[in-house]
């Protein structure tokens, strides 16, 4: 029988820290084939070295895939992609994996955002795509090297709601064999909304203002667009019948509470350090085309979103 083929595209933050989890337990059974793809100096140093992981959880850090490929095309018959890319390369890459997918491969987005599963759904129309949300804290410490802090990675997992019956069974085992915490729902866009509503509201304000996310909890100006940016995301979910608690907005700034009070976002970070590429379009960009989609309207996401385009 041939072995299931396992592609992880992208080896940053989440990528790494998944990918080498999965691959360290290929090392020892030998189940599946699995290939990493990384570009220039990432893929020389994983080739030459492996990939590593700075992890509490390891005490070994290095692991080494069946192949590093630095081009997609090169990949050949694979079962399931973990698409580990930043968002903004999403289309760019599910263009090119168009190429090089078979009927029955299983797509699993490895990024968080409400509109994902949508906007590979709309390059790639017929395979199973995966609704996924992760919790970790994990960064490219330098090229090939990933560091892990803080609790265990978790990815929340659901069925692709166009093909419901799917054998996805074999994806669980997976991950749970190689020792991840995942769990798996059926239905897992109320936890995908749920992570949205934090990250779409603190993210920009964040941004807008150069502050913290203990300042957005504290500072009234700021809690205020915050808040009225949860409730538009709150109506588009309610229009989308997904099911979000009455009390997400509180809990939502519950949650951002607990965190260490000058925690910082990552689109502040990206748009303060003048990157090219960031993640608004992730946020206000999904919130205000559902809104046009659902004739309904954003003001105070598309205020954010231009006062941070002007920037």
């Amino acid at each position: 029988m041939n072995k299931k083929h396992i592609v992880i595209i992208g080896l940053g933050g989440v990528g790494g820290y998944f990918g080498f989890k999965i691959n360290q337990f290929n090392e020892a059974s030998k189940l599946y084939k699995i290939t990493f793809t990384a570009r220039g100096e990432t893929y020389e140093k994983v080739k030459k070295d492996g990939l590593v992981l700075l992890s509490p959880e390891h005490s070994v850090d290095h692991t080494f895939p069946d192949a590093v490929e630095q081009q997609i095309s090169s990949i050949k018959d694979p079962d399931l992609i973990l698409i580990c890319v930043k968002e903004y390369d999403l289309e760019n890459v599910c263009t090119q994996l168009k190429q090089i997918i078979h009927k029955n491969t299983v797509l699993l987005p490895m990024m968080n955002g409400a509109d994902i599963y949508d906007r590979i759904r709309t390059i790639i129309p017929d395979n199973v795509i995966l609704p996924t949300c992760l919790y970790v804290a994990s960064h490219i410490k330098q090229k090939g090297i990933v560091e892990h802090k803080g609790k265990a990675g978790k990815i929340i997992m659901g069925r692709d709601p166009q093909h419901f019956s799917a054998d996805i069974d074999w994806i669980t085992e997976l991950m749970k064999e190689s020792k991840i915490d995942i769990d798996f729902k059926d239905d897992s866009l109320t936890d995908i909304w749920t992570k949205f509503i934090f990250i779409a509201s603190f993210g920009p304000v964040t941004a807008k203002y150069n502050s913290s996310i203990g300042t957005v909890c504290t500072d009234a100006q700021q809690k205020h667009e915050a808040t009225e940016i949860m409730k538009e995301i709150k109506q588009i979910a309610g229009e989308k019948q997904i099911r979000l608690s009455g009390d997400i907005i509180e809990k939502t700034f519950e949650k951002a509470s607990a965190f260490p009070f000058e925690t910082p976002t990552s689109l502040q970070l990206d748009i303060h350090s003048g990157k090219k590429d960031n993640e608004l379009e992730l946020f206000a960009g999904a919130i205000l085309k559902y809104g046009k989609e659902l004739d309904m309207e954003t003001p105070f996401t598309e205020k954010v979103y231009n006062e941070l385009k002007g920037k």
